[in-house]
């Protein structure tokens, strides 16, 4: 008779599973009470769901890796790296939420993130982010007719 024993699960994958999962049912929870309905097409909430059904395939699969067995020793985390992603995700919160507008907020996210991954161009990097946003604002404000967070610089275009 063989005794079958389960490996010890990968702690951080289960936790990043898990918060996974949590924001996927808030995700589901708040499309679920969005107003705005269509009468044709797909409603405003659509998004929302997919971005729910995507947030549960990622935690589905963080659960398969964190009990597979693996030959392979996990790698250290890029604190640094992992600080300047979290600069990037405030800089773009903040702006939007201090009425800077989205393109600012884009060419930080754009800058930061790029630092993130080893540029040293912050000047330059900042530059191309802004005219990502603009071009990204534009097509979204202009083309598709859907609001984005404007501040002072939106409002001239």
């Amino acid at each position: 008779m063989t005794e079958r024993s389960l490996k010890p699960a990968n702690r951080p994958a289960v936790v990043v599973a898990m918060v996974l999962f949590t924001v996927a049912a808030v995700t589901y929870w708040d499309a679920s009470r969005m107003t705005a309905r269509v009468t044709y097409g797909m409603g405003a909430n659509a998004a929302s769901y997919f971005v729910c059904l995507f947030l549960v395939v990622l935690s589905v699969g963080h659960l398969f890796a964190a009990f597979q067995t693996s030959a392979d020793k996990a790698e250290d985390a890029d604190w640094k790296a992992i600080g300047w992603i979290a600069v990037a995700l405030s800089g773009l919160i903040g702006s939007i939420w201090l009425g800077a507008g989205f393109v600012l907020g884009s060419a930080l996210l754009f800058a930061f993130t790029a630092r993130a991954f080893g540029r040293r161009s912050l000047v330059v990097d900042g530059a191309i982010g802004l005219v990502m946003g603009v071009i990204i604002f534009l097509v979204f404000n202009k083309l598709l007719s859907l609001a984005l967070p404007q501040g002072p610089f939106e409002r001239l275009l």
